[in-house]
């Protein structure tokens, strides 16, 4: 039997007697038989398991917070944006390193490492996740379009979204059909309307700020600023435990050893659920032909994190600077607003842009962008925490698989949903205001965390011929040390986080 903290090739010793099943033994937590690992499709396509993060991703940091950076201190403060929506698809590519080479989520991969690190993850989950600020964002910019009041179109979106996935026959077939007629409505809609409202010249500046490196005035580092500049740069792609979710959605569409396990069905079609296995999998790793194999997968999920997920998520931020500057000419004071403290004015100014650059209607068309970006991430945030906290539940809370990984999935979606519900109807939207402080630090806490759980579960838990290489954990390490050292130095230099 092979032991993960003394690991030699697999196929080398995983059985010493004759006719016992070889397993890959990672942690304290039951040993991975050894499967075949399927064949690798073809590394370019349009579709795949990056369609969630990108719905999670492109939301309010690259249509609101970056394009305000872009309103005070000018296009040149997108080489932070860059850096930091880089960072996340390296994440994204070690996220699915153990994915798809185990076909366990990463949650799992962190309870073979300590179990305690597990569950930090889940009650940072609901700590986070059970606010409806996106949707109610969204349906604040759907009242300006129709005039329908902010909390009832919330709240009709809530039930509707519970419904639609409890009927769903697979939830993950119909998410990533749905997920990617909405975003790429929002990339080719978003890039007509900056080419009508901007310039050449704004693109050039735009394309450029992404390269002024070591550009930092020094209103940066002030109170009102830093912290805005970090939580920015740490929501530039998918932020919080998203890219922790996405090892869930790559498990359920069938990418490497997940396709040994099966995917999880609406409250509908839950009897037809097939048994979920206690464990992963792992591949015989001393196998040249398995290998090649994996060396498929990681080109098909490369092809995910750099040409989908960087280019889209890359795309539409272009498109909302360029929008940005537009409206920075169209409304001259709007940095002196922004700074006076008026949150809304970023948005005001982009909306008038877009009327100015042919009719008002056109005003009303970025509102209905920003309603897009609302439902977006509240389809994917809705969708990935009640699967991550399924997930948790099921494998990890003794007696819980009594119950169907589907009755699990349903009961956390229609607990988020109703909690909304009520926090709409009969308290604050968006939650108590100091409450809200506590929540930007753990997500971007969560960030870090993760960063620090990834470098231990890759290089602990996996095999060495598929374990990280030496750059990449080099990156994952930054990540840590960026996200919760300037977390921290916020916090006890100007005494706020996020």
């Amino acid at each position: 039997m092979v032991d993960s903290h003394n690991p030699p090739a697999v196929g080398s010793g995983e059985a010493t007697v004759a006719g016992e099943e070889r397993v890959w033994r990672a942690g304290g937590l039951e040993p991975m038989p050894i499967r075949p690992l399927p064949d690798a499709p073809p590394s370019i396509h349009l579709l795949g398991p990056t369609v969630f993060l990108v719905a999670l991703g492109v939301g309010m940091g690259e249509s609101y917070m970056w394009p305000r950076l872009v309103l005070v201190f000018g296009p040149e403060i997108r080489w932070l944006f860059l850096i930091g929506v880089t960072l996340q698809a390296v994440v994204m590519l070690e996220m699915a390193r153990y994915a798809m080479a185990t076909g366990e989520s990463i949650f799992s991969g962190a309870a073979r490492v300590f179990k305690p690190l597990m569950w930090f993850f889940f009650v940072t989950a609901i700590l986070v996740y059970i606010w409806p600020g996106h949707l109610s964002a969204g349906a604040a910019a759907f009242e300006e379009i129709t005039g329908i009041p902010w909390v009832v179109t919330a709240c009709v979106a809530l039930v509707l979204v519970g419904i639609l996935f409890s009927l769903a026959s697979v939830i993950y077939n119909l998410l990533e059909n749905v997920l990617a007629i909405l975003i790429g409505t929002l990339v080719i809609g978003t890039a007509i309307i900056a080419s009508i409202v901007g310039s050449w010249g704004d693109l050039g500046s735009t394309l450029g700020g992404m390269f002024a490196f070591g550009y930092m005035p020094s209103e940066m580092f002030t109170e009102a600023w830093f912290p805005v500049i970090v939580g920015s740069i740490a929501f530039a792609g998918p932020s919080g435990m998203q890219q922790m979710w996405y090892t869930l959605h790559l498990r359920d569409s069938g990418a490497g050893m997940g396709a040994h396990v099966p995917k999880i069905r609406g409250l509908r079609a839950a009897k037809d659920e097939e048994e979920m296995p206690a464990r992963g999998f792992m591949f015989d790793t001393d196998n040249p032909q398995e290998m090649e194999k994996w060396r498929g997968w990681r080109k098909w999920v490369t092809f995910d994190a750099f040409l989908l997920f960087w280019g889209v998520t890359m795309l539409v931020t272009i498109s909302f600077t360029v929008l940005a500057q537009s409206a920075a000419r169209e409304n001259p004071n709007v940095k002196e607003l922004i700074e006076g403290g008026d949150r809304d004015a970023a948005l005001a100014a982009m909306s008038d842009a877009f009327a100015a650059a042919g009719s008002p209607v056109l005003g009303s068309v970025f509102f209905g962008f920003i309603a897009l970006i609302g439902l977006n991430a509240t389809l994917g945030l809705f969708d990935s925490f009640s699967r991550g906290q399924a997930d948790m539940t099921y494998f990890h809370v003794p007696g819980a698989r009594r119950f169907r990984l589907s009755h699990l999935y349903a009961g956390f979606l229609w607990g988020v949903i109703t909690f909304g519900i009520l926090i709409l109807l009969f308290g604050p939207a968006d939650g108590p205001a100091g409450v809200l402080d506590i929540l930007a630090f753990l997500s971007a806490f969560a960030m870090g965390a993760y960063c620090v759980t990834l470098l231990l579960v890759n290089n602990k838990m996996l095999p060495k011929p598929i374990r990280p290489k030496w750059w990449s954990n080099a990156i994952i390490g930054f990540g840590a040390v960026f996200y919760l050292g300037m977390l921290f130095y916020s916090l006890f230099r100007y005494g706020v986080v996020l």
